[in-house]
């Protein structure tokens, strides 16, 4: 993807949000929210993205490539796929409420 991004390529970087036990807490502590984004996408692309759709002021984006677990069924072994996390720090004062959006 080019680091221009378009307004119908907003849903295609953020793929949904991370949600777990860990991504809680950060979100009570630092107001960082968590989501699965696509593998290719740049800190920019995400960046702009969260902001076109939520309407917040995002301060810096962290993201991690999350490495596929083994796994096994029975005689066949096999790894689930790798993807990409982004860990975004909004601004003071910007909340998203992910319970009532549809991402």
């Amino acid at each position: 993807m080019s680091h221009k991004i378009r307004h119908d390529q907003i849903r295609s970087v953020l793929i949904a949000p991370h949600i777990s036990e860990k991504t809680t807490n950060l979100n009570e502590k630092n107001k960082q929210i968590a989501f699965r984004v696509r593998p290719d996408s740049n800190k920019a692309q995400i960046k702009k993205a969260v902001e076109k759709l939520f309407n917040v002021k995002v301060s810096a984006v962290k993201t991690v490539s999350v490495k596929g677990k083994k796994k096994r069924t029975g005689m066949r072994t096999g790894t689930t796929k790798d993807w990409k996390k982004a860990y975004i720090i909004l601004s003071e004062g910007q909340d998203i409420d992910l319970m009532g959006v549809d991402v």
